[in-house]
């Protein structure tokens, strides 16, 4: 069982020694990774999903539970610790989606029982339907990512998840990190997106390849990250609603933020 894991300083992208020396990050923890378009996000995120031993440009040492991970933990698909959700990720099997879920959780050693509740938590994600009988390939983006954040969270036994910008993937964002974090996950997402950075727990900041400094969140962030996400969410009914030739009436931003 993971119960946290520990990212050791490295180097930035000039041989500067990161300011931040060392990172925990325990289960149920969700740590946002922010900086501007080249600061060293994704090199951050591939050495955690490699579990990097100092044997990157970074130099970086990734500890899972205060220890080193063995060559097996690095190297085997089947323990393999880490599961990446991508902006960019679209189903390319021609199956259906009972059939997939179905083969997933027989290769994780899973009930197959569950393929229910990945649907149903799925479809508590995203606006648009997903049902067992619809093929993989018809899927749009955030029937995708709604699927996947679901199927990590309930058949995936990996206990490290690494998100990486999913602002505009059309699903509740607010939902998918609390489904993940809550069921004891370790979540890491890199976002540019306010309503996800300001809900993270902490926030790594990245600037010329290094890790700046931990930012914790605080209760006035939180507050107005719900702000936003009543926004996120108005976006998201207008979007439906616009698919099915729906005419969109005049809307109160500022009824939508009282409510929170």
């Amino acid at each position: 069982m993971i119960e946290k894991i520990t990212v050791i300083g490295g180097y930035d992208k000039y041989g500067e020694k990161e300011p931040v020396e060392k990172v925990e990050i325990r289960k149920g923890e969700i740590f946002g990774v922010v900086g501007p378009t080249g600061s060293g996000k994704s090199s951050l995120i591939g050495d955690i999903e490699q579990l990097a031993q100092k044997d990157t440009f970074s130099k970086r040492k990734i500890l899972v539970n205060d220890e080193e991970p063995s060559y097996e933990d690095r190297t085997n698909p089947q323990k393999k610790m880490v599961a990446q959700l991508s902006q960019n990720m679209n189903f390319l099997a021609d199956m259906t989606v009972g059939e997939f879920l179905s083969l997933h959780a027989k290769c994780r050693g899973a009930s197959e029982k569950c393929v229910d509740r990945v649907i149903q938590l799925a479809n508590t994600l995203t606006g648009e339907p997903i049902k067992k009988e619809h093929d993989l390939t018809i899927l749009s983006g955030g029937q995708s990512r709604a699927l996947m954040v679901a199927d990590v969270a309930i058949i995936s036994d990996s206990p490290i998840v690494l998100i990486d910008e999913i602002e505009n993937a059309g699903i509740r964002k607010h939902d998918a990190l609390k489904v993940l974090a809550g069921h004891g996950k370790i979540v890491l997402v890199v976002t540019h997106d306010p309503v996800l950075a300001l809900m993270t727990d902490k926030r790594i900041v990245m600037k010329h390849g290094g890790m700046q400094k931990i930012v914790t969140t605080t209760p006035q962030e939180k507050k107005i990250s719900r702000e936003l996400n009543k926004i996120d969410e108005l976006m998201l009914s207008l979007r439906e609603k616009v698919r099915r030739g729906e005419l969109v009436e005049s809307i109160d931003l500022t009824e939508i933020i009282k409510e929170s």
